[in-house]
């Protein structure tokens, strides 16, 4: 009965501290009146792992664990649009990866481009993408299992993800939310993904219905 009644309350709490690390542009509407297509950029990724490794191939896991969140934001708005339509779509990763190898970008340079660039040479409306702070590999997956004990040690924490949205055309900030990783978050960045955008789906600008509600305001 406590086990349930702790449980209860860690989720309330978790959904409403999700509500207050969101924010959303006041100018959301404006700017993004005529969007149609978005592009989900790789995340820029800062691990801290507990295991010595070299500069080098720490900078390789970091990326690999960039693109796991930029793959798993397709899976998630793949599925969600087949639920219900979105007002925008999606450019295929691939051709966003493709698109900027043309030009030279990879990971290891795309953040010395400004969203206005970036977005002019994806051809899109605005782009998706963020930081990843870990202290753990979670595109391999991580243990789930949770004692109270790991509560107040810290040792249930991972690490923390912040999620932008930003107009190709101004490059201006649309929609940012942030939120702490950690055992109860999910086993693998997919999974990390699939429910943190579950509680933030009600806040995520681009839902018609809420979209239609702001205008009639």
């Amino acid at each position: 009965m406590y086990k349930i009644l702790f449980l209860l309350l860690f989720s309330i709490s978790f959904t409403i501290n999700a509500q207050k690390n969101i924010y959303e542009s006041p100018n959301f509407d404006e700017l993004s009146d005529n969007h149609t297509t978005l592009a989900i950029l790789p995340f820029l990724a800062n691990l801290d792992l507990k295991n010595k490794m070299t500069p080098e191939d720490l900078k390789i896991l970091e990326e690999k664990e960039g693109y796991a969140v930029q793959n798993a934001f397709e899976t998630y708005f793949s599925k969600r649009s087949k639920k219900k339509k979105l007002p925008v779509e999606f450019q295929n990763t691939k051709n966003t990866k493709a698109i900027l190898a043309q030009k030279g970008i990879d990971y290891k340079n795309i953040d010395v481009y400004t969203i206005k660039q970036l977005s002019e040479i994806l051809g899109v409306d605005g782009v998706i993408s963020g930081t990843l702070d870990l202290n753990v590999l979670l595109s391999k997956g991580v243990s789930t299992d949770f004692s109270i004990t790991d509560y107040f040690s810290g040792n249930a924490n991972y690490g923390r993800i912040g999620v932008k949205i930003s107009d190709g055309t101004t490059g201006k900030l649309l929609w940012k939310y942030e939120k702490q990783i950690n055992k109860k978050t999910g086993k693998n960045t997919t999974d990390l993904i699939d429910r943190m955008m579950k509680l933030a789906i009600r806040k995520f600008p681009y839902e018609r219905e809420r979209k239609k509600d702001r205008k009639n305001k």
